[in-house]
């Protein structure tokens, strides 16, 4: 009887114990459904990614040496041009046509020229009569004087008078030459009515391709007049291609020159290789999408040797992703950049450990994306939480969220 009274007790107090302790499972915390990626070794690269545009490395812009009068050119964008190839010719520009008024001056100065011609061939024929009449005169006076019949200062007299009459003539004669010219420059002046001109008088002259290349752009198709130096066409060589990428500074900084370089986005299916060339010594301010000034450095890159970017189909302006290799290797401990997280100034993430969440430090390297590269602190196998959101903490279940 005393034992029966000890058991019933003891086994209230065993249900007692079994209720709380089931009721303290059903109250516990459910675990934080986490995603986990796995600490890997595998092939990294540490590049810097940035669109660019293909450009030639130097252009030819053929302009107009002198004025004239530009005939139509039959050129056209794409074309292809050899050495020396005639591009466009160029006339002498038209004299402007006369208005009634100019008309009827130019027919005026013209019969004042004529008459000025008349006048100074009548003016050479009165020398040339007044010389002739003083030669007669002094050949008698030398006869006479060879007599001893005139005195030598009469003979010196009509010599004289000789001489002066010839320098009279040479004058009249000069002048009606000048007149015949003023009169050629005043038929000249009434000759022209409408502009046109004669190709046989007034040769065009041929303006030459200073290289074998490709018209890239026209500026002037049509004819008409046009001003020394005025741009006609650009030539260029698609050979010479070359990337230009604008990279932040803070970028350009990480890239040398000789940098190897992946090219792709171009429209083909496989990568072109390249090589940094030079990095400009000045940048520029850059408005981004988001209105942000950007800081911007211009970086050359060179098409590798063997490829031809012309037989690719790539010309200038076309875009390219540049992908800038700034470090790689085969096997480097690495995990998501998203387990990162900061706390007590050093740099941390979540391994799963069991059912439990555990803060590790670790010592991060390179970055590369999406992907870090861990130096200290990890194993490869390892699981860490990606994403680790408030409810994660030290210690805490966890459920992975297939």
């Amino acid at each position: 009887m005393t034992s029966r009274r000890w058991i019933r007790p003891l086994l209230w107090s065993l249900a007692s114990l079994a209720l709380l302790a089931l009721l303290a499972w059903a109250l516990r915390p459910a675990p934080v459904p986490v995603s986990v990626a796995r600490v890997s070794a595998a092939p990294f690269v540490d590049s810097v990614i940035e669109e660019g545009r293909t450009r030639l490395r130097a252009t030819w812009n053929v302009s107009v040496p002198i004025a004239g009068y530009l005939q139509r050119v039959v050129l056209e964008v794409g074309d292809d041009v050899e050495q020396g190839q005639p591009l466009f010719l160029l006339e002498p520009s038209p004299a402007p046509a006369l208005d009634p008024r100019s008309r009827q001056q130019a027919e005026d100065m013209l019969q004042a020229a004529e008459a000025r011609l008349r006048a100074a061939q009548a003016n050479l024929e009165t020398a040339r009569a007044e010389r002739r009449f003083v030669e007669a005169e002094f050949e008698r006076y030398r006869i006479l004087h060879q007599r001893n019949l005139v005195s030598t200062a009469d003979l010196d007299q009509r010599r004289s008078q000789r001489d002066r009459l010839s320098a009279i003539e040479s004058a009249a004669a000069s002048s009606v030459e000048a007149a015949r010219f003023e009169v050629a420059s005043a038929r000249a002046v009434l000759a022209v009515a409408s502009g046109q001109r004669d190709d046989a008088e007034h040769p065009a002259l041929e303006v030459r391709a200073p290289i074998a290349g490709k018209v890239l752009t026209r500026y002037r198709c049509c004819e008409g007049s046009v001003a020394a130096g005025e741009p006609i066409i650009e030539l260029g060589n698609l050979s010479d291609l070359e990337v230009q990428v604008d990279l932040l500074s803070m970028d350009a900084v990480r890239v040398r020159p000789g940098m190897a370089v992946r090219l792709t986005g171009w429209g083909g299916e496989e990568s072109l290789a390249g090589v940094v060339r030079r990095i400009e010594p000045a940048g520029f301010t850059r408005i981004s999408a988001l209105g942000v000034d950007e800081q911007r450095v211009p970086v050359i890159v060179d098409f590798s040797e063997e490829l031809d970017p012309a037989a690719l189909g790539l010309g200038s302006g076309f875009r390219v992703d540049a992908e800038f290799l700034v470090w790689q290797a085969d096997e480097v401990l690495q995990l998501p950049t998203s387990a990162l997280f900061r706390a007590d100034g050093e740099w941390r993430v979540f391994r799963v450990e069991g059912e439990h969440a555990r803060q590790v430090p670790i010592t991060p390297g390179r970055r590369s994306g999406l992907a870090t590269q861990v130096l200290d602190g990890l194993q490869a196998g390892d699981r860490i939480i990606t994403h680790p959101g408030e409810r994660v903490a030290e210690g805490v279940r966890v459920h992975i969220d297939e």
